[in-house]
């Protein structure tokens, strides 16, 4: 028995709220359960100097955590002058799960950026965070759609996210806290609306896992996947 009552293949509830904020050309807060994340997705007409003169866009992200998103208060990563690497880590990857969608070139010499900020952290905050990211970011190329930015293609797919695992001997799907801190192998996968495969992340937390295993994963992960894109397919219609 899962500590969440669910059945293994099942996903915690989620929702995926547009137009959570009044400023960005983009927002969306998503919730996957107990977590929390506010997206926004904020067009700038400027690209990286490494881009100017290319006829390409740039797409990136920003990630973090609340101090009081968890249990016990952490302290604000800008007092330590410099983001952790886990943090790092995560906002690239929201980055490249973003940039596999979008045809830079018909999205012209712009940056979109998207901040996901974690309200309430309770398990797979960096899945939430691209699945609530990818519905910001349609809304932001939708925004510049209606002023005659750009035209249809710039978001050629849908991405989302979802965490699977090992837990007590059998594969289960999206992981809450109380899961992925007792599992035997985490994994993270994104992939997009036709199931391509983005990235994978998989870790045997004690015990090596098994390719059949794995197999079960990635079977739970692309049955999570759309369901997630069946949500955000609503969400933005």
């Amino acid at each position: 028995m899962r500590p969440s009552h669910r059945a293994p293949d099942e996903l915690r509830s989620v929702s995926l709220e547009r137009g959570a904020s009044k400023y960005a050309e983009g927002s969306c807060a998503v919730r996957f359960g107990s977590t929390h994340v506010l997206c926004t997705a904020s067009l700038e007409e400027r690209v990286p100097g490494w881009l100017r003169g290319s006829g390409e866009g740039w797409v990136t992200a920003e990630y973090g955590m609340l101090p009081r998103a968890t249990g016990t208060r952490t302290q604000r990563e800008v007092s330590s002058g410099r983001p952790s690497g886990r943090t790092q880590e995560i906002q690239r990857l929201i980055g490249r799960s973003l940039r596999a969608v979008v045809d830079r070139k018909a999205l012209g010499e712009r940056q979109i950026t998207v901040d996901c900020d974690v309200i309430q952290a309770d398990g797979g905050t960096r899945t939430a965070a691209i699945t609530g990211a990818w519905v910001a970011l349609s809304d932001c190329i939708a925004w510049m759609k209606a002023r005659n930015m750009v035209r249809d293609g710039v978001l050629r797919d849908h991405v989302a996210a979802v965490s699977c695992g090992i837990f007590r001997g059998a594969p289960i799907l999206d992981l809450d806290y109380a899961e992925d801190s007792e599992a035997e192998t985490d994994a993270n996968f994104v992939m997009t609306g036709t199931r391509g495969i983005i990235e994978v992340q998989g870790t045997a937390e004690r015990t090596p896992f098994s390719r059949d295993e794995f197999t079960a994963l990635v079977d739970l992960a692309e049955a999570g996947i759309g369901q997630l894109v069946e949500l955000q397919k609503l969400a933005v219609s």
